[in-house]
Parts: C-alpha cells; structure tokens; sequence
C-alpha cells in the first residue's frame, strides 16, 4: 500500500516538476526595489515577480512594477506574463528562452502593449550563487523593435531564501531590481 501511495505520488507530482540544471528553480517569487533610468528621466519604485514550474522542462512567468518618475507626480505600471523553455546543457547551467506579452501603462493615454523573446543561459555558478544572461528582442505597437540584454544574480541563504538582482540595458534604458527571493 506504501509503495502504491509513493508511486502515486511522484506520478502526479511529476508534471509540476522541472527538469532544470543542479541547483536553479523555476518555482520562486521575488519582491523589492525597481529603478529605471532613460536619457531623459529616472524613475524608482518596487516590483513583484515570479515563476512555476509547470512540466519538465517548461515554466510560466510574470512580473509586476510600479515607479514614479523622479520630481514629479506621475508613476506608471509595467507588467509582463510569459512561457519559457529550460533545457540542462551541463549539470548546473541551463539554456532557457522566453516569450511574454508586455504591458506599460504611464495613464493619460500613454501606454502600449508588446511582446519580448529572449534567449540565455542560467546556471548554478556555486551551491550558494546563480546568474544568468539573457540576450533578448521587445516590439510593441506604439515603439520600435530593440535589442536588449539581461544580467542577473541570486545569493542563497539556504535552500528557500535568497536575495536576487536583475538588469536590463536597452538603448537610452536601464531597468534595475533587487530584493529578497522564495523559493521553493
């Protein structure tokens, strides 16, 4: 009986877990501090986001901020929601790539809808420390399309708690974000 209910177990179980390199999760949320700074502004604020894992190898994604241009009173709301694909290239390091859909919203008619693929590798640098670099294309309706690149990093504390930080340098644009990860 104990070893049906153990085989029945990992059977469902199994869907939800990935495939992915010794040491990288797909399952975590993150929260802190976003900063964007452009030619022409500086904004700061905070930002949420996260991933699932939901199949070997596939995970969904999202991520939510919220900044106030610098000396003045307007803010705006950035999002985005996507699927990736993870595959183990060596055993701590996984080449990924990914599709969003992207959403800004400054109000007063100024927002545009986009999408953003991208493509890197994320792997376990030490059993305390992962980074990733993603290089990465975005279009949307009311932009041109844009190259950009991605680096990020994560210091675990144990095995759930971390603190990670990500950047995105796009020309005239560089996104910041740093705070405490949960994984699981």
């Amino acid at each position: 009986m104990k070893k049906s209910l153990l085989a029945l177990t990992l059977l469902v179980a199994a869907p939800f877990a990935a495939s992915a390199a010794e040491g990288v999760s797909y399952n975590y949320v993150q929260g802190g501090y976003a900063a964007t700074n452009t030619d022409g502004a500086d904004a700061d604020g905070w930002g949420l986001d996260g991933s699932v894992a939901i199949a070997p190898n596939f995970h969904l994604f999202g991520g939510y901020s919220n900044q106030e241009i610098d000396d003045t009173s307007i803010d705006f709301d950035q999002w985005r929601a996507g699927v990736g694909y993870n595959r183990e290239i060596a055993p701590s390091a996984d080449l990924v790539t990914r599709v969003a859909y992207e959403k800004f919203d400054a109000g007063s008619g100024f927002d545009y809808d986009g999408w953003s693929a991208e493509v890197g590798v994320r792997g376990a640098l030490h059993p305390n420390f992962e980074g990733y670099v993603m290089a990465g294309y975005e279009d949307g309706d009311n932009y041109d399309g844009e190259f950009y690149g991605r680096l990020g990093a994560q210091a675990k504390f144990n095995q759930n708690w971390g603190v990670s930080g990500d950047v995105k340098f796009v020309d005239g644009d560089t996104q910041w974000f740093v705070g405490p990860r949960f994984s699981w």
